[in-house]
């Protein structure tokens, strides 16, 4: 093997090794994976035509990710405040970079409440924060990541800080609750049980969800407790009915699920927010395009249609602002 040669596979063994870092970084600062593989292919292409050989190549990478991340964000941003109805970061089933010892940190930080809160910093300070808090870089590393003094960077990381320490809520369920709080949900789900439901949930709970108004709409969302365990209990039965499927999995690091038709195409992906022993939020993203790399999308309006005439006579028609009552766009 030429000298070249060797030298190019050892860059590829070296991205490789690190590519689950560089996506997790990608991803958090920019709440889209497909955006965040972009980041981190357009890394790896930089890296490969590099004439230097960097001191650290993990500084190198991650300095490399992060920018593009930080520019690609901005660019975002625009498109963000002209989206249709609620916008919530892309679904992620599973988290590729790990490290034992801060599973529950990491799982936490790529939550959805996490993610949006995120969307309030600025995109230096939403890259500094996920640097340092998220994967313990130091000042120095994360100046030259964003190219900024340290100073400066000690700065946004304070005023991060408060933003997201102000957002977050006081009180969390550990793991091992909120497991078997999603599994009492999804029991009392498949069973219809109103009552059941309505006690796992939190009294100002909000079901809502993330069309870009180009699948069946949830309109402004479905609020408290009575009308959010109604929604739900008319809900599965017509969706198993035409051969729906409700897999409960990890969305985010979360409790949550992955809505099937019955060729297992995706219809929408569930993520629950679990606080003092109740659920507090029920985020569905049903916007096709940000679906794909769960698996391939089925056509949520086919199955609306297909449900609205599979039911049965004197059966609940679905709220105004659940899905089923939408009608697709002309």
């Amino acid at each position: 093997m030429s000298a070249p040669e060797e030298s190019r596979t050892t860059r590829a063994e070296e991205f490789e090794e690190l590519r689950p870092l560089l996506f997790s970084i990608a991803y958090r600062i920019l709440g889209s994976v497909s955006e965040a593989e972009d980041a981190v292919q357009e890394t790896w292409l930089r890296y490969e035509t590099s004439t230097t050989r960097p001191a650290s190549v993990k500084a190198f990478l991650s300095s490399v990710v992060t920018r593009l991340s930080i520019d690609v964000l901005r660019s975002a941003r625009v498109r963000r405040e002209e989206y249709v109805g609620p916008w919530f970061p892309e679904p992620l089933l599973a988290d590729p970079y790990e490290d034992p010892a801060r599973s529950a940190e990491l799982a936490d930080s790529v939550s959805m409440a996490a993610l949006l809160l995120l969307e309030r910093l600025t995109p230096l300070e939403r890259a500094v924060f996920v640097l340092r808090e998220v994967f313990g870089f130091g000042f120095a590393e994360i100046a030259s990541a964003v190219g900024r003094g340290e100073p400066a960077c000690r700065q946004l990381a304070v005023r991060a800080r408060r933003h997201m320490d102000a957002g977050r809520p006081r009180f969390a369920a550990d793991r091992k609750e909120r497991e078997e709080l999603a599994e009492r949900f999804f029991e009392a789900f498949r069973e219809g049980d109103v009552d059941g439901l309505r006690e796992l949930l939190a009294a100002d709970v909000h079901l809502i969800g993330d069309s870009g108004g180009k699948a069946p709409r949830w309109g402004k969302g479905v609020f408290g407790a009575d009308k959010v365990a109604w929604a739900l209990s008319v809900l599965l039965s017509p969706f198993t009915r035409v051969g729906g499927v409700v897999d409960p999995c990890q969305v985010n690091g979360q409790p949550g699920a992955v809505f099937r038709d019955r060729d297992g195409k995706v219809v929408n992906t569930w993520s629950l927010e679990i606080l003092d022993g109740r659920i507090q939020a029920i985020r569905t993203v049903l916007n096709p395009d940000k679906l794909g790399h769960v698996g391939p999308v089925a056509d949520a309006w086919a199955i609306v249609e297909e449900i609205r005439r599979a039911r049965r006579p004197g059966e609940p028609e679905p709220a105004p602002a659940t899905p089923l009552s939408a009608p697709r766009p002309t």
